[in-house]
Formats: C-alpha cells, structure tokens, sequence
C-alpha cells in the first residue's frame, strides 16, 4: 500500500474514532440524564438505564469506537494516537455545550483549547516512527535484539 494511501487510512480511522466516541459518549450522556433514579453501586439501574435507547445506542457507539481504535494502533504509534484522538474531548466539550446545555467556563474552554493545539502539535508529526509500516510485528522485535 502506497504511504499516501497508509496516512488516509490513518486519518479516516482517526476521523471515525473520533466520531463514534464523541457522539457514543453524547449519547449515553443523554440516555442516564433522563433517568430518573441516581446511578450508584447496585447493578440493577445500570441494567435498568441500558435499556434507554440514547444509553444503548451510546453503548454501542462506544463499542464500536473501540473497534475503530484497535484498527488505528495496527497502522500508527501509540505515542501518535492517544495525543491526537485527544481532540475528541474538544468535540465532546462542544457537544456538551450546546446538545446537552451544560455551561462550560472559560478555563474549561482554556483547557480545551490546549487539548487541540496539543493534538494539532502531534498530529503534525509522522504518524509511524516504528518503521512497522506492513503490520509485520517482527519489526519491533527486531529492535530489540
């Protein structure tokens, strides 16, 4: 695979992972605030709330996004990924902000801010510094001899 097409892979899964986590945790957000007994130790209203479409469809995208990611650490670094897909938290403050009409203070937003250019920083650099660019992991073990 040519390495234009390895980077567009990397960052549609980066894009889809971003998505399904963000909206997953959208949703589940909205599913246990509209349930009307307090989360707490017992199983049972934890049972109770999955059943909340918003909550199993947060779930689900949750799941999902784990999918997505383990498809991103086989094509790019752990130090790449974890930095970059931190821009998710930027799109769940916005997404909190205004589906889930939570007030957001300006250090939040402070915060926010740094999350992004932090992720912008990281995401400028190679996304694989490993030379493990064929999904051959005997490149790693390699180094280690």
């Amino acid at each position: 695979m040519a390495a234009h097409a390895r980077t567009l892979r990397t960052y549609l899964l980066l894009l889809l992972f971003v998505a399904l986590r963000a909206f997953g945790n959208l949703a589940l957000a909205w599913g246990t605030k509209r349930f009307p007994q307090t989360l707490s130790i017992h199983p049972a209203p934890y049972l109770q709330a999955m059943l909340d479409p918003f909550a199993a469809l947060g779930i689900a995208m949750l799941i999902f996004s784990l999918f997505a990611r383990m498809a991103l650490f086989s094509v790019a670094d752990l130090s790449f990924v974890l930095p970059v897909t931190a821009v998710g938290y930027v799109l769940a403050a916005l997404l909190g902000r205004f589906f889930l009409a939570e007030p957001v203070s300006p250090e939040r937003w402070l915060g926010t801010a740094l999350i992004f250019a932090g992720a912008a920083l990281v995401g400028s650099t190679p996304r694989n510094t490993t030379g493990n660019t064929t999904g051959n992991t005997t490149a790693g073990a390699e180094r280690l001899k």
